[in-house]
């Protein structure tokens, strides 16, 4: 309300000439601020709208009592309340000739309406007058107007004059009118493309103000390209040096700094520059040390060029030298007592270890004080620092303090980030089995609804595949002690739907498996969990399909069990059920009591998934029936693109819609303006080559840092207009993503990059070494502190050693997968001629499902999951897509519901085997294959293919 009543004062003030006061306005004010209420203060600005609106509606008010009305509606606007009445007259103030009435019109309407307004037409107009004025104060707020006012269309109406006054004699005007441009080029940088030139001119500008100015626009384009402006590094360079030895005017200076927010820019432009560039980077060295050496950090301004400046060390070529200052400068961080500082240290830290994983160790007892620090985004941050540094020697201790944290917050947002955290690191760094089912059921428990319906497949697969190797006790120990934790985690009050799923799962696949417990208990538990979920269908169906496997599990062996009189009235209130999914489930258990041991041993086989099943998409074993067909007289069958004459339906109606079309009124925007060709006289005048705006990807190591600016041009629109394919080179696979404490370059960088991100150079460019930098975060602290034990052992396992611990066993089996997208890539197979299968007859008692077309989905969920099938079988896998189901939760096994249907029952709709799913040895695309085709057996699923979102971090 303080900063109100000043704003309300200063406002008077101006209303009256700048010295006199205005009592009625000045009463709005203090009435303002001392309402008690929202409510009270609606009150005061709705009484004082409506008397506003009748003062303007007078015909005889003076100009000079207009302007002080006008004001007190930007004011009411300010605070929120519809002043939309009086916009035309803040628009007619726009045409007065008195310099003040038409700055307070400018004023006005810039805070009244935008470019999308309808009254901006009646602007457009005035701006271009104005621009032509010898005053230059009606130029400069012309120019501010049109900065905000103009937009795409009526760029065009004043280019040619905005241009013109990059020429002006007054600074001012200069250095609006490249703010001007700058604003034109965000909003449609095709139509300024051809005027890039123009801010390489103004780079050289005698006033700071409008090279200043001019930084804005060209770090904008150098992200674009960056290579167009190489030539620029040495330019760029000498301004930086001249500003930090200030030979800039002191009226530059900002708390005793030279002109800090022109540093800041240089430094952002240097670090896209130098970015993997060992020869540009060269340039850079000496005024960035120059800069590490004069920094305040007594002052946040002196500390924001600091931490800039470790940014630009963190993105140009790497140099020893910089790397120990940005170290010692990050110490200087850590150890401040502001939190803010700390924030600064802990992000810049993060930066340096992508360069060296070395630079951590120092500063692992001020991580510790951060984790442990009771402000909560400082806690946040650590925990990213230490995500980017998780190794297999610490994953553990990492993890078991996010899980930890991520229990005591109940951001469900950042909830949901630390949960797939903790997935990526356990996926990539787990020692052993058990350790991974133990964190995942951790992290089921207490974010189950949060994390990617993928993870709990791939638990169900680790599970079921066990080890990968040939040792069963192991094996039968891994499923037993999953079992025992599974019946001991139902006991709580309430658990997500994902993770009853997979409890479901693994008690009815190996519940008695182990001879431990019952069947009668482990069917009671079941049953608990389906009474318990009376809304969620999928669960019920989960469980009721785990008991069925029970009692052929039992059927099996050759002992009879009874049906307990809770299943009972479970069966029987799920034959009456709306969900056709559950009534066949609900059938099938009581066909399946009827059956003899050799009938159930043939409908639902023990470890059926371990045998050897080739799969035919071809559909080979048809040929004898298609010859017989053939030789009786039948027509031979012509693929889709050979057929020429047939016409569709469809056909007709394209051409139908098509000829309408060329008849109707056409709706389309005109063409955009295209640039002017430059003259001769243009092009011999100036000497700098041309710029043109071509979009060219960023390097990987600088997007993260910069992602906050504009976008990139997607490559579906460069390869819609060029006719040239998606490139994929160098893109990191998602699927088995590297540490960030081993990442290197991309692939696809050139030479000259890879020594960025490891290895030592003989020119002193190489990386920092630990004899550079022994002094450490505990060496520095003050004499007489003592540091606890249990920080010293956290300490240790987070920065200990960082030789890896060897793996145990169970870590090859569970990392097939992410191996084989990171090592090596399969041979591409030859394609074979594809038959698509019949689609299925409708089942009649299904109301639930919808018509499915006959084309291929737009989506492929098999395409999500990484590569693992190759291309030549994705599209036969798409033949027998199923329809959705009637419930919300997500099916877990509908991962698998686009294979080919075989025709059995649904209770196999999840994994129906006792052993696991591969066999090592195998490839990854066979294992799938058969995986997929063994659960397959042709019944309605229970619900759609859920859509595999991407992880948060990915």
């Amino acid at each position: 309300m303080e900063q109100l009543r000043t704003i309300g004062r200063e406002l008077a003030m101006g209303s009256q000439g700048g010295w006199g006061q205005s009592k009625e306005f000045l009463d709005l004010v203090k009435s303002i601020g001392e309402a008690r209420s929202k409510a009270e203060e609606d009150r005061i600005i709705s009484r004082e709208l409506e008397h506003l609106k009748r003062r303007l509606a007078d015909p005889d008010v003076p100009r000079r009592k207009m302007k002080e009305l006008l004001l007190r509606l930007v004011y009411a606007e300010m605070l929120g309340h519809d002043a939309s009445f009086g916009h035309i007259h803040a628009v007619k103030m726009t045409h007065d000739e008195s310099l003040p009435l038409k700055r307070t019109g400018y004023l006005a309407v810039a805070l009244f309406i935008d470019e999308r307004h309808d009254l901006v037409i009646l602007v457009v107009n005035t701006i271009q007058k104005d621009l032509r004025s010898d005053n230059y104060l009606v130029v400069c707020a012309a120019l501010t107007a049109a900065s905000r006012l103009i937009g795409e269309e009526a760029i065009p109406a004043v280019l040619p004059q905005v241009v013109d006054l990059l020429a002006h004699p007054k600074e001012s005007v200069r250095k609006k009118a490249v703010m001007a441009l700058h604003r034109f080029y965000q909003r449609s940088p095709s139509s300024v493309s051809h005027l890039v030139s123009n801010f390489r001119k103004r780079l050289c500008d005698n006033d700071p103000g409008v090279m200043g100015a001019t930084l804005c626009p060209l770090y904008d384009l150098i992200l674009e390209d960056p290579n167009a402006y190489k030539d620029l590094v040495v330019s760029f360079v000498n301004i930086l040096k001249q500003v930090a030895e200030r030979r800039l005017p002191t009226s530059y200076d900002y708390h005793q700094m030279p002109a800090p927010f022109i540093q800041i820019k240089l430094l952002k432009i240097l670090a896209v520059l130098g970015s993997g560039d060992k020869s540009a980077s060269g340039h850079m060295y000496t005024v960035l040390g120059d800069i590490f050496r004069k920094g305040d950090t007594a002052s946040n301004i002196g500390n924001a060029i600091l931490y800039e400046c470790i940014c630009c060390v963190s993105c140009i070529f790497p140099n020893s030298k910089m790397l120990d200052a940005a170290a010692e400068t990050t110490s200087k961080f850590l150890k401040s007592d502001s939190h803010n500082l700390k924030y600064m240290g802990i992000d810049a830290l993060g930066r340096l270890i992508k360069i060296n994983a070395d630079i951590a160790e120092q500063h692992q007892l001020a991580v510790i004080d951060c984790l442990e620090d009771p402000d909560d985004t400082l806690k946040r941050k650590t925990f990213e620092l230490l995500y980017k540094m998780t190794k297999s020697t610490n994953v553990e201790v990492i993890v078991d303090r996010m899980i930890e944290y991520m229990i005591s917050i109940t951001d469900h947002h950042y909830k949901a980030e630390i949960a797939s955290r903790c997935v990526e690191l356990a996926e990539q760094f787990a020692p052993s089995n058990q350790w991974f089912i133990q964190t995942m059921n951790k992290v089921f428990e207490h974010a189950g609804d949060l994390v990617n319906i993928r993870v709990a497949h791939n638990l169900m697969r680790l599970i079921a595949e066990g080890f990968g190797e040939e040792d069963e006790g192991a094996d039968s120990q891994l499923r037993s002690s999953a079992v025992n934790s599974y019946l001991r985690i139902l006991g709580e009050p309430k658990l997500p739907s994902s993770f009853l799923q997979i409890i479901c799962w693994v008690l009815g696949e190996y519940g008695t498996a182990d001879g431990k417990h019952p069947a009668s208990y482990i069917i009671g538990k079941l049953c608990d969990v389906a009474e318990a979920h009376p809304t969620d269908d999928t669960v019920r169906g989960y469980a009721v399909s785990a008991i069925l496997k029970i009692f052929a599990f039992e059927i099996a062996v050759g002992r009879k069990s009874d049906m307990l009189p809770e299943f009972q009235s479970l069966v029987d209130e799920l034959s009456s059920s709306h969900s056709t999914d559950l009534q066949q489930r609900a059938y099938e258990v009581q066909a399946l009591l009827g059956l003899d041991k050799q009938a159930v041993e043939s409908v639902m086989p023990i470890d059926a998934s371990c045998e050897d099943i080739e799969v035919d998409r071809n559909l080979s074993f048809l040929n004898s029936y298609v010859q017989q067909a053939l030789e009786n007289g039948a027509t031979p069958y012509i693929p889709g693109s050979e057929r020429s004459g047939v016409v569709s339906v469809g056909n007709y109606r394209a051409q139908d819609q098509h000829e309408t079309s060329a008849h109707a009124l056409r709706f389309e925007a005109y063409e955009l303006p295209k640039p002017s060709l430059p003259t001769a006289t243009s092009q011999s005048s100036v000497s700098l080559p041309t710029t043109d705006l071509v979009p060219v990807p960023e390097p990987s190591h600088y997007r993260e840092d910069h992602h906050q600016t504009r976008s990139q041009p997607s490559g579906n629109a460069v390869s819609g207009e060029f006719g040239a394919k998606l490139r994929l080179d160098g893109v990191q696979k998602k699927w088995g993503r590297e540490s960030y404490a081993s990442s290197s370059t991309p692939s696809s960088s050139a030479s000259s990059q890879q020594p960025a991100n490891g290895g030592s150079n003989s020119d002193g460019g190489g990386l920092v070494t630990s004899q550079a930098r022994e002094s450490s975060y505990g060496s520095k602290t003050q004499p007489g502190t003592e540091v606890s034990a249990e920080k010293q052992r956290l300490a240790a396992s987070l920065f200990g050693s960082s030789a890896a611990k060897p793996n145990r066993k169970g870590h090859a089996g569970r990392k097939a997968t992410k191996e084989s997208s990171s090592t090596e890539k399969a041979a591409p197979q030859p394609a074979k001629e594809q038959v698509t299968p019949a689609a299925p007859p409708p089942d009649l008692l299904d109301l639930g499902e919808e018509p499915v077309s006959s084309s291929a989905p737009s989506a492929d969920p098999f395409s999500q999951l990484d590569g693992l099938l190759g291309p030549a079988s994705a599209s036969p896998a798409l033949a027998g897509t199923s329809a959705p189901s009637a419930s919300n939760t997500p099916d877990l096994m509908s991962i698998f519901s686009d294979d080919v249907q075989t025709g059995a029952t649904s209770a196999s709709t999840e994994p129906a085997q006792k052993g696991a799913t591969t066999k090592k040895g195998h490839s990854l695309q066979d294992a799938l294959q058969k995986d997929a085709t063994a659960r397959q057996v042709g019944v309605t699923p229970t619900g759609n293919n859920p859509n595999l979102f991407k992880d948060l971090l990915g």
